[in-house]
């Protein structure tokens, strides 16, 4: 297979890991906020959420999250030379970081369908952003490569951080105004 398609194929797989982890985090806050249901509600909506959550985990993230990771290394094993390359070493490290919040993800779904709810739904909001900057900080290091300013793209990494932050809090008064 030519480096061309590995990396078509790496990239197609990289955004649909994504819109699962995205994705995933939006079905716990829901099935958090079921839990402030009447108990015939509450036990309605967490089967269907544990339902959901089970297929899209185990049907679409993890096996996108499997193969991004198996063509991203056929791409190195065919161009070697790319992990000599600074940005590349910057790269893999969020990718490893991206790795422990898939897991940390599972880990939460698995208390959740054990009815353990240890995080709240704003808790829970701010975790899915984490997803949101490895994917800015990933594209970013990728685009740019060795052109990127560091010092530029990591103030505008922060920049976007707080951007999330702030727009998580005005959400949060907008969604407590309306209640």
């Amino acid at each position: 297979m030519s480096y061309t398609v590995l990396k078509a194929l790496h990239i197609i797989f990289m955004v649909s890991w994504f819109a699962g982890l995205f994705y995933i985090v939006r079905l716990f806050i829901y099935h958090t906020e079921a839990q402030e249901k009447s108990e015939q509600e509450k036990n309605i909506l967490s089967a269907q959420f544990t339902i959901m959550e089970k297929k899209l985990w185990w049907i679409i993230t993890t096996p996108a999250m499997i193969l991004t990771l198996v063509f991203g290394i056929s791409m190195l094993i065919v161009n070697p030379a790319l992990l000599k390359m600074p940005w590349m070493h910057l790269k893999l490290t969020f990718v490893a970081l991206l790795l422990v919040y898939h897991f940390k993800s599972q880990l939460i779904m698995g208390k959740m369908h054990k009815s353990i709810f240890k995080w709240s739904s704003n808790q829970l909001r701010l975790w899915n952003e984490v997803a949101t900057l490895a994917l800015v900080a990933i594209v970013f290091l990728v685009s740019l490569k060795n052109s990127l300013n560091w010092i530029y793209g990591t103030v505008g990494f922060f920049a976007v951080a707080v951007a999330l932050m702030i727009a998580i809090k005005i959400y949060k008064r907008y969604r407590t105004k309306k209640k």
